[in-house]
Formats: structure tokens, sequence, C-alpha cells
């Protein structure tokens, strides 16, 4: 599919975004250990959730879904079966991560296989330390895809875990989090850094005991180390929550906003957790108009309302911490450095090379084509920005982030700009264009 956006129309008034993906995937998986029916209210029903969905099909894991709601029918862990065939992860690493430390934890024999574009991302950072742990995990040559998890003995406890991270990462974190359930003792996770920490939260609304302290290393740099304590036992209580939008998703509608004339835009309920936060503090220390409201609090999770006005952006440095903060937002990120004045400047974002695409090398190439002064680094990129932006025709490289950043760009560049591929948005966006036109946006599809 092929979507063109035109510049001329402000963004305005309410709106809310799809549930937050991390939450949700994070959520389905502690229901389906339950004992007992859980209900999980705006649950992001799009094609990286529903990958997660299929796999717990094939664990005998028993759902449904309507209207944003899901229904888990947990029967507890002992309930789960062996699959009898690979579970396709599709292209969704998360689900591949995530599903590695749950099948840890219950010892079920399983293999997680998935596209060829899932099979080229790292697994070695989650299968040595669960090595470390005793799980029977394999993997490729390179430490990819696929995973291969045998039986452990029934009763068989994992070793407790003292693991340094070499890199901040909640899919990883949350790999081993998922994985010290079933541990001898308790379990400790050092990171260089604050990675995003829905799983430590949704855990603790399930009184499962895991506490953060953050610290000052030698060079100055902030540490965290997580602490969780074994249950003793599997089986969790049924889970009634309310995931919060996606911020993730807000994020291509905030930068719209920010810098199309005349818009003024609210995202109602908004997950604003200080761990998924790191654009708008990026943005604000551009000089955009953005305030957050009405901070309340589901499941430990903060939710609220974010209001974003246009402001004219300058440059500005991103490295360190904030990466971490922002990393699924740096394609929306782009957008608002090529629209703001001076240089922008992004350094230790290696890991943007290890999504759904090379982040790196696919956003400097479509917005060069599109007329940006934009230079390519191992670890990051520089951005000379202006108010300038050819329109044009470009390609979505099978990346749901990089497509919808190119469609923000088309609110405010020279003339249209038409996406190729665009339907890949709805891995996490479903109906993202027609939000755009509800907004006052110019979209036409073919």
């Amino acid at each position: 599919m092929n979507i063109t956006v035109s510049p001329g129309n402000p963004l305005q008034g309410q709106i809310t975004v799809p549930g937050d993906k991390s939450i949700s995937h994070r959520a389905a998986l502690l229901a389906a250990l339950a004992d007992g029916d859980s209900e999980i209210q705006n649950f992001l029903s799009a094609g990286v959730t529903q990958v997660m969905l299929n796999a717990l099909v094939e664990l005998g894991v028993h759902f449904e879904i309507d209207h944003a709601t899901l229904i888990v029918h947990g029967r507890g862990p002992d309930a789960l079966r062996v699959p009898d065939r690979p579970i396709n992860c599709g292209n969704s690493a998360t689900t591949m991560r995530l599903l590695t430390g749950f099948l840890a934890a219950t010892g079920i024999p399983a293999i997680l296989d998935g596209s060829s574009g899932l099979r080229k991302r790292p697994m070695a950072r989650i299968v040595d330390p669960l090595k470390m742990m005793g799980v029977p995990v394999e993997a490729s040559d390179a430490c990819t895809a696929p995973l291969i998890l045998h039986k452990r003995a029934l009763g068989q406890k994992l070793h407790a875990l003292d693991y340094a991270m070499p890199i901040a990462s909640a899919q990883v974190k949350s790999t081993l989090l998922f994985a010290s359930l079933a541990a001898d003792g308790p379990c400790l996770i050092h990171e260089p850094g604050p990675s995003r920490d829905h799983t430590e939260l949704l855990l603790n609304s399930l009184s499962i005991q895991v506490s953060n302290r953050e610290y000052v290393g030698e060079n100055h740099q902030m540490l965290r180390t997580i602490a969780l304590t074994p249950p003793g036992f599997l089986s969790m209580p049924p889970i009634s929550m309310i995931v919060p939008g996606d911020i993730s998703s807000a994020a291509f509608l905030i930068v719209g906003a920010a810098i199309v004339k005349g818009s003024d835009l609210q995202v109602m309920q908004c997950g604003i957790n200080p761990t998924r936060t790191g654009l708008l503090d990026a943005l604000k220390g551009m000089g955009a108009n953005i305030t957050t409201s009405g901070e309340r609090h589901h499941n430990g999770e903060p939710i609220g309302e974010i209001h974003v006005r246009f402001n004219p952006m300058t440059g500005i440095e991103i490295n360190g911490p904030l990466v971490v903060r922002m990393i699924d937002e740096f394609p929306a990120f782009t957008t608002a450095a090529v629209f703001s004045q001076g240089e922008t400047r992004i350094s230790g974002a290696e890991e943007l090379r290890h999504k759904e695409s090379d982040r790196i090398t696919s956003m400097v190439d479509e917005f060069r084509i599109l007329g940006a002064q934009i230079d390519e680094y191992r670890d990051g990129y520089s951005i000379s920005g202006s108010s300038m932006l050819n329109g044009g025709l470009v390609q979505a490289h099978g990346d749901h982030r990089l497509a919808m950043a190119l469609s923000i760009a088309g609110l405010a560049a020279q003339s249209p700009i038409c996406i190729q591929g665009a339907e890949i948005m709805s891995e996490s966006f479903p109906g993202f264009f027609e939000t755009l036109r509800q907004l006052g946006a110019k979209v036409s599809a073919e």
C-alpha cells in the first residue's frame, strides 16, 4: 500500500492512541500464568501483539478479545502444554525474548522462530545469562533465532542470577526477570542506565517483590540494580488493569503538532512513565511547547494528558541515558530535528541498528531522498535542520516506526510525501492514517 501525506493543514483536537505495546505483551504473558480470569482493557490489538497471542494459543492458553479488552482464562502454569510445532514470533523480537524468559521459568520445551528479519536480531544478550541460570537453551551459530528450549526437570529451580547487563535493555531485563520467577534465590540485574520498568511495576502490582536502586558509578554514570525475590511458585493472581496509551505511538502525533504551524493537540490517557518520556524531554530541550497534566496511576503506571502546540525548535545533542529513554522514538525525533534550526547530533545509539530495520541507515537514506542534510556515523547521525524539506517517494523498509516518521514529515514538507509499504504501520498503530485525518491532515491511499 502507498500512502501520501500532503502539507497544508495543522493537527488539531483531542485523541487517544492504542494501548502500550510493551505493557500489553507483558500483561498477556503474566495473565497466562494466572489461576483465574484476567481482564486487560485497552490491550493493543495489532500485528506485534497478535504473534504473542498466537504463541499463547500454541501453549494451550484460552482467551478472547473484544473492543480492545483481552480476557485471558488462566488456569495456572500446570495447565500449559508443550507446543507441537515451532512457535512463530513473526517479526517481533519482543515476543521472542519475553517468551523465552516465560518458557525458561515454566520449563516447557519449545522452538521459537520468526521472519528472516527476526533471525538477524541478536539473541546472545538473553541466551548467555539464561545459560548462567541453568536454562537449557540453544541458538544458531550466530546466536540468533531459532531458539531451542529443552525441557527442564519438574520442580527443578533455576540458579539465582547476579548479572551486569552490557547495555540497558528493557527486553533483556524483562526476559531475565521472567526467568527469575523460578530461581532458587534472590536475583540481581545491574543495568548501565534506567530502561523502561513496566515489568517491575506489573510484577509489584501482583505482589512479587521487585525493587530498583539507582546510584552513580565511577564515571558519573547513572546505574541501576533490580532485585527480584522469587515467590516460590509460578501461579499468578488474575490481572485487572487498563493499559495506558502507547507514548511511542503518540510520539508521531506529538511531533506532527510540534512542527506544523497552527497545531493544537491533546493526547488523552497516555502513558507518561518517566522511563519512556525521553522524547518529551528532548523536544522540550529544543523549544517545543509541550505540557503534561492530570497524572494518575493504574497498576503502578503513570497516565496523563499531553498537550502540544506548534513552536519553532532548535537543534540539540542526544547521548547517554536519554538515548535509552527514547530508543523507540528516534524515527519521530528525526522528523522533528529535520524541521528544527541548527544542528542535531545523536551518539551512543548503535542499538538502533538492531531494530525492525537498521534504523540509522534507513532513516539517513530516506530523509536524504527528501532533501535533508543528514550524515551517518557508527553509533548515530547528525542533522543540519531547516524548515525546508522536499516531497517525494520513500520506502518503509518493513519498519512501522520509520513509515510513520516519514508520514509525519509530509505534514510540513514543501510538497506531498508518498510512502511505499505503508501498511506496515498497522503492526503497532492500527488506524494511524484515520487518526491523522481525524486531526485534519491531508492523507490519501492507493
